[in-house]
């Protein structure tokens, strides 16, 4: 009985493991897709204004448009998907999505497992904190509770100024934490702190600490597709494309690489 049940268990294992890696369509061109006529991106849901949940529970924002320019170039259905941001590079690896169309910063770590586009955008760790607070810059960090999303570039960034970190599923739940007198710090995309700071946060930023570039997110076993999103994006560059959507949702270009 016991051998049996071990016997279920590992069949059941192995079957999620294949369901995980499912077989996909490739193309004449070597493109391999879910659905050979559709492109599926994946988004949180959880990072406004990048990809967020209206009342009538369509997914938007600036990098789910993104995701349907790109779409659209490729000549391809646009199909987004909500995955978790934290589970999200390992959807992609795992054949959950195409791509991952969902503010990635490119870093060293995350490239051993996956491939990266162009960035799309520029970004940036920001420090934010209450009104009254004294901390002004990252060496007022030491030893403060700072709050950053789960799984997120920022949560390593503030893990090298402190050791006391609290981690939220979204830098806006941080971002209100703090808010109402959670934690010393967020420390989030600057773009996203001004944007909650515009929403009615009782918030201010401090210092920008570095510059940062944002990118698709692609399998390592799909280089054809990483070459097509390349060419996409370039082309929504040139047509002005990725800097009306930028407008749009932040009133400004965040699209041009910084000087």
């Amino acid at each position: 009985m016991k051998k049996s049940l071990i016997t279920i268990l590992s069949t059941l294992f192995i079957l999620v493991l294949l369901s995980g890696c499912a077989e996909k369509e490739q193309l004449e061109d070597g493109t391999k897709l879910i659905q050979k006529d559709q492109f599926v991106f994946a988004s949180s849901g959880e990072f406004k204004p990048f990809s967020f949940v209206k009342d009538d529970m369509e997914v938007t924002g600036f990098d789910v448009e993104v995701g349907k320019a790109v779409a659209e170039k490729l000549g391809l259905e646009p199909v987004p998907k909500r995955i978790k941001f934290k589970g999200i590079v390992e959807g992609v690896k795992t054949g959950r999505a195409d791509a991952a169309v969902a503010s990635h910063t490119v870093n060293p770590q995350r490239s051993k497992h996956v491939s990266f586009t162009t960035p799309y955008y520029y970004s940036g760790p920001q420090i934010f904190v209450r009104p009254d607070s004294k901390v002004k810059n990252i060496e007022d960090l030491k030893g403060k509770e700072i709050a950053a999303s789960k799984g997120s570039t920022y949560a390593d960034t503030a893990a090298e100024y402190s050791k006391n970190i609290k981690t939220y599923d979204s830098d806006i739940t941080a971002l209100k934490a703090l808010s109402e007198g959670r934690h010393d710090a967020v420390i989030t995309d600057f773009v996203t702190g001004k944007t909650a700071i515009k929403a009615g946060f009782d918030i201010v930023g401090r210092q920008l600490i570095e510059r940062s570039e944002q990118s698709i997110v692609i399998p390592q076993d799909n280089p054809q597709l990483l070459k097509r999103v390349n060419t996409a994006l370039e082309e929504l560059r040139q047509d002005g494309t990725l800097k009306k959507l930028s407008q749009k949702y932040f009133g400004e270009d965040i699209t041009t690489k910084p000087e």
